[in-house]
């Protein structure tokens, strides 16, 4: 399926500093090049024709003429008789990225510094002290059968207590326990999809939650995120995206948004969801990140907005990624069916895991241990912005307002080549194609915020040093 960009919403991607020195068309040409390599422009977008365009841009429709012409020669450009043109790339190529895996033993990473997943290590007290309280707890389940395919009272109970202080009013009926936030949203595609169904996602994104939808046989339909210095969501992409595309499921990062740390406010959030239920789409909000904003109040969840909405949460980013357990809520009635669902696939979650997980959304102490997970992580950021403009000047990102990384802008640098080159600089890369749906993102990279400050400035340098002996991220063969 081919979605469709009006003349009005590619004139905005444009903006207003296309034209530069040189032909027109030369100058239109790079423009559009660059928004597809940067996944602003997704591939299998039908753009406007030469002369609506020509009419939006207030240039010649032979100037438009022109850069389409350059840009089929390129390969970034179809085009069929009666049919319209296309976005695409060159020689048909569609890397499909893939699922980040864990870091490799300690003892096989000697000097390593691993940038490719987004993980800290664990709150030591707060873990500690939780599975102690589990313990302590467990002799009173060991009557049952440990088999709770919706997860333990108790648990249940302390996850909507916790989604009620943050402002959506929950009961336990309305929470499934899962092994984490990747099979909370795993379960949601196996109850809610069929293979072929189309889920609309965000672009760039957690290569997870892609990688899950792809095993789940979903069609995956991009709505790219603003740049750096634009509107992280663009409602009215969304809204045409919806209408045309008629997807089953959405997923959504709205609070600290990875790769890149966004957090959408109301206004937004109210827009996209009635968006999506004008659309009959089914959003997920993925909440996993919601504990490590910058600053100020945690902002409503997305499901305040409205019943139809789906969260999915867990404590791996602000408590310990070996905690294996998230959760969903949702209306009672798919509640039943993920329980039922359940039922066929793993029966439930480990006992002492879910009590512990009790106890720590439920400790006073909570808030203390979460802000002191805030300042490890602000640290790091500064520590990480610092260096970056020091030794990589050239690279732009966007102001994290929290979570654990900053999306990079690489100028012209792969970073496929780059990730491919790391491990000669003790590096571990994930590349920037690996956050999207359609090979793009190649001018762009995910760095965590995972490297303890004092290990920082040596880890840029290293960066530094690959950068510059990687090729460069612009097509061999150009048309000017």
């Amino acid at each position: 399926m081919q979605t469709r960009i009006g003349a009005l919403a590619l004139g905005r991607l444009l903006g207003d500093g296309w034209q530069g020195a040189g032909p027109t068309y030369s100058a239109l040409a790079a423009r559009l090049r660059s928004l597809v390599l940067d996944g602003r422009l997704p591939l299998e977008v039908r753009v406007p024709s030469e002369r609506q365009l020509a009419t939006q841009l207030g240039v010649s429709r032979t100037t438009v003429t022109a850069a389409f012409d350059a840009l089929r020669e390129e390969g970034f450009l179809r085009s069929r008789q009666g049919s319209g043109s296309w976005t695409a790339v060159p020689g048909g190529v569609r890397p499909t990225g893939g699922a980040i895996s864990p870091p490799p033993p300690d003892d096989s990473l000697h000097d390593v510094v691993d940038l490719a997943a987004a993980t800290l290590p664990a709150d030591g007290v707060a873990v500690r002290a939780a599975y102690e309280a589990a313990l302590l707890a467990l002799p009173r389940h060991l009557p049952g059968s440990g088999y709770e395919a919706g997860g333990l009272a108790v648990t249940r109970r302390a996850v909507a207590d916790d989604l009620t202080r943050r402002g959506l009013p929950t009961t336990p009926d309305q929470v499934v326990v899962t092994s984490g936030a990747v099979s909370a949203w795993a379960l949601l595609l196996r109850v809610l999809t069929t293979p072929g169904d189309r889920v609309v996602v965000e672009q760039p994104t957690y290569p997870n939650a892609l990688e899950a939808a792809r095993r789940a046989g979903a069609r995956l339909v991009p709505v790219p995120l603003g740049g750096c210095d634009e509107p992280l969501w663009d409602v009215d992409a969304w809204r045409a995206t919806l209408r045309q595309a008629a997807p089953r499921l959405g997923y959504v990062i709205p609070d600290c948004q990875n790769p890149t740390g966004g957090v959408m406010d109301d206004a937004t959030r109210r827009a996209l969801v009635a968006a999506a239920d004008a659309a009959g789409t089914v959003l997920v909000s993925d909440e996993t990140l919601v504990d490590l904003r910058s600053e100020g109040p945690a902002p409503r969840p997305l499901a305040a907005f409205s019943d139809s909405v789906v969260t999915v949460g867990g404590l791996s980013k602000s408590a310990w990624a070996g905690l294996r357990l998230g959760w969903v809520r949702a209306p009672r009635d798919l509640v039943d069916r993920l329980v039922e669902a359940r039922l066929s696939w793993d029966l439930g979650t480990p006992v002492v895991e879910q009590l512990a997980l009790a106890h720590v959304l439920a400790d006073p102490d909570r808030p203390r241990h979460l802000a002191g997970r805030r300042a490890l992580v602000a640290a790091r950021r500064d520590a990480l912005e610092t260096a970056l403009r020091r030794h990589l000047p050239q690279w732009r990102w966007r102001a994290p307002q929290g979570g654990l990384s900053v999306w990079v802008a690489l100028a012209d640098r792969s970073s496929t080549s780059m990730a491919e080159r790391a491990a000669a600089h003790g590096l571990r890369l994930a590349a920037g194609p690996r956050f999207g749906v359609d090979g793009a993102l190649e001018r762009y990279l995910r760095l965590p915020f995972v490297v303890p400050v004092e290990r920082v400035d040596d880890t840029v340098r290293r960066l530094a040093a690959l950068a510059a002996e990687a090729p460069s991220s612009r097509p061999s063969r150009l048309v000017v």
